[in-house]
């Protein structure tokens, strides 16, 4: 049989099994992918530009705050007690069991699950209280600290897993099992790019430099679009070689035979098209124009040889070596001024079960500088405002040790219980903290905030309500914030 005989044959098998649900909810995608598809003819256009492209029809469904989010993600949990949420009552408590009654049986990790006691850690490093709010930060911050009015802190975060891989996924997608899109992909999905010439969602990795930190692994699974189509999952740039694999030419291959390229196999795409109906041919159609164009707008996007002297005074020295999480923070910015809607950072070496008092000063000069430039970068180019930037890990850390106690050296297991992490800009209220915690920040007394309002929080800043904002999958109407209650944080809100 002859190839397109073939074609013929299984279009006609496909057209005789489609179901009416299945008619419609290929139509309904076709034409977010025809969108796309109405971009193949445009010319290149400035980097600056945010016309909204794509999106779905009513969204959002009010005004937003937020037009774009850079979301620090520290993988493998920074402990709270040594760094937000501060308990001088604990030094007392030096080498004590924590109380029965403030653990009352929570589940353990294997990690600790076979210590025959849980003593008390209390931190060793020094707090002290900052800007007009009064926050209490630890020493080790001490860029964080000069901005925390312009932050709001929550103290009161609290999940349901207890191990990185479901606790991250969790995070990103709502759900600990993955497969589910993740924020920047529903971002996307609902509200479209506002940049031609680069994704809408980009990922970026920073490098930690400690040689003992405990590095957890991450994969493309926590960036995916899930059930979503491909096209709103998160490009990957790279600090090394070419910033997106394979996304320039071989040699000997000139720009122009790239286009004929392209040209004849957008062409076999239509003929595919329109024999199988299938919209992630759209879709491919669509990526293959936007690698072309990013073959323009990615090496101006990173070349940062014209920033100003004012911007590493900033950023500091360390932004000008390829990887580190400050030059990480300058491209989240570059991507921002370019209108890209989604930027994730990740950046690891977080996992601190042992020499805690070793490790954490290092990971914590990995991101203090950067993390604040990239604020204050923002806000000095009047972006803040509509700009959300958010600092977050997992979970959070033990109040009592892990493995062996002493005055100087001690490591913390994961806590799901209670655990801190920081938002800016894009309408959050500056100078606030969220929520108390127990004397050994083991428990919740006042305000919680689980992953699911957290999650509403960053749809309903895009102007989304989450739960008005799902997707058709498997005959249920999936969303990010899933079926149980989640609420927005009000308090933290500008």
């Amino acid at each position: 049989m002859r190839n397109h005989d073939a074609i013929d044959v299984i279009a006609a098998q496909m057209a005789q099994e489609e179901s009416r649900r299945q008619f419609f909810g290929r139509g309904i995608q076709g034409i977010g992918a025809l969108a796309l598809g109405s971009l193949l003819g445009q010319e290149a256009r400035g980097a600056t530009e945010a016309k909204v492209i794509g999106g779905l029809p009513g969204l959002p469904h009010f005004a937003p705050k937020a037009k774009r989010c850079i979301y620090l993600h520290m993988v493998g949990a920074p402990p709270q007690i040594d760094l937000f949420d501060y308990k001088p009552g604990m030094k007392d408590y030096f080498d004590k069991d924590l109380p029965e009654s403030i653990r009352q049986g929570q589940r353990l990790t294997t990690m600790t699950s076979g210590q025959s006691r849980f003593p008390i850690a209390p931190s060793v490093f020094k707090f002290a209280q900052h800007g007009k709010s009064g926050t209490w930060l630890s020493e080790l911050l001490p860029y964080t600290a000069k901005m925390v009015d312009d932050i709001a802190l929550i103290r009161t975060m609290h999940t349901e897993a207890i191990n990185h891989e479901p606790a991250i996924t969790f995070f990103q997608t709502g759900n600990m099992i993955a497969g589910r899109p993740c924020i920047g992909s529903w971002v996307s999905y609902g509200l479209g790019s506002m940049n031609s010439d680069l994704p809408s969602f980009v990922v970026l990795q920073a490098k930690h430099t400690h040689p003992r930190s405990n590095v957890q692994a991450i994969s493309a699974r926590l960036w995916s679009a899930g059930f979503l189509s491909g096209q709103y999952s998160g490009v990957g740039l790279r600090s090394g070689g070419d910033p997106v694999l394979f996304i320039n030419n071989p040699d000997g291959v000139p720009m122009e035979m790239r286009r004929k390229m392209l040209d004849a196999l957008g062409e076999m795409n239509q003929q595919t098209f329109q024999k199988l109906s299938d919209p992630e041919t759209k879709t491919r159609i669509a990526q293959y124009e936007m690698a072309f164009r990013m073959q323009s707008s990615v090496p101006e996007l990173t070349d940062v040889t014209k920033e100003p002297d004012s911007t590493y005074a900033l950023y500091g020295e360390e932004a000008k070596k390829p990887g580190t999480f400050a030059q990480t923070c300058l491209m989240a910015r570059r991507l921002a001024e370019r209108n890209v809607r989604f930027i994730q950072v990740y950046h690891r070496g977080w996992d601190v079960h042992g020499s805690l008092p070793e490790v954490l000063p290092s990971q914590c000069k990995d991101v203090d500088q950067g993390a604040y430039a990239l604020v204050q970068d923002l806000k000095q180019r009047g972006m803040l405002d509509d700009t959300l930037v958010i600092f977050a890990g997992e979970f959070g850390r033990t109040i009592y040790s892990q493995g062996k106690l002493t005055a100087t050296d001690y490591g913390r297991d994961h806590h799901p219980r209670c655990f801190s992490l920081w938002m800016a800009g894009g309408g959050i209220k500056g100078g606030v903290v969220h929520g108390t915690t127990d004397e050994f920040s083991y428990n919740i007394t006042e305000n919680p905030v689980h992953v699911r309002d957290f999650q509403a929080t960053i749809m309903h800043l895009f102007g989304l309500d989450h739960d008005r904002f799902s997707y058709k999958y498997q005959g249920l109407d999936v969303k990010l914030t899933g079926v149980e209650k989640a609420s927005v944080v009000k308090a933290i809100l500008a």
